[in-house]
C-alpha cells in the first residue's frame, strides 16, 4: 500500500464520517394508546393508528397497546381521562390525541408528524 492510496482511503473515510455524523436520522416516536377492552371504538383506534403509523412512519414508531381494564394504575399516572387515547411520549413534546383516530389529517397535526406528509 503506498501512500497516496492510503491518504485517498482516509479522505474517503473522512467524508463518510462526516456525512454520518451531519445526517439527520428520523426521529423515533414512542405511542402509547390507551383502549377499554376489544370493543368497537378500541379496535378502530388500534387498526387507524397502525395503518397511518405504516404510512407515514414505516420503520419510525413503537407502539404499545394499554387496555385500562387490564392495567388500571396507568390511567391516573397519564392522566387519560377518555379512551381511547393515543399518547405520543416521544419525539417531545407530549401529545395526547383522544378519540377512534379515523380523521388521518388531525392525527397527522396533533402528532406534529404533519410536515412528513409525502402527498
Amino acid at each position: 500500500m503506498n501512500s497516496q492510496n492510503g491518504q485517498e482511503d482516509i479522505k474517503d473515510l473522512s467524508a463518510e464520517f462526516k456525512q454520518l455524523i451531519t445526517k439527520t436520522e428520523n426521529p423515533i416516536f414512542c405511542l402509547r394508546l390507551y383502549v377499554a377492552g376489544a370493543n368497537y371504538n378500541s379496535l378502530k383506534a388500534l387498526q387507524n393508528i397502525k395503518q397511518i403509523c405504516e404510512e407515514y412512519l414505516p420503520g419510525q414508531y413503537q407502539l404499545e397497546v394499554i387496555d385500562i381494564y387490564q392495567q388500571p394504575g396507568l390511567v391516573l399516572v397519564e392522566n387519560v381521562v377518555a379512551v381511547p387515547t393515543l399518547v405520543k411520549e416521544l419525539p417531545p413534546p407530549v401529545k395526547k390525541i383522544i378519540g377512534n383516530l379515523s380523521n388521518t389529517v388531525n392525527v397527522l397535526i396533533g402528532l406534529n408528524i404533519a410536515s412528513h406528509n409525502r402527498e
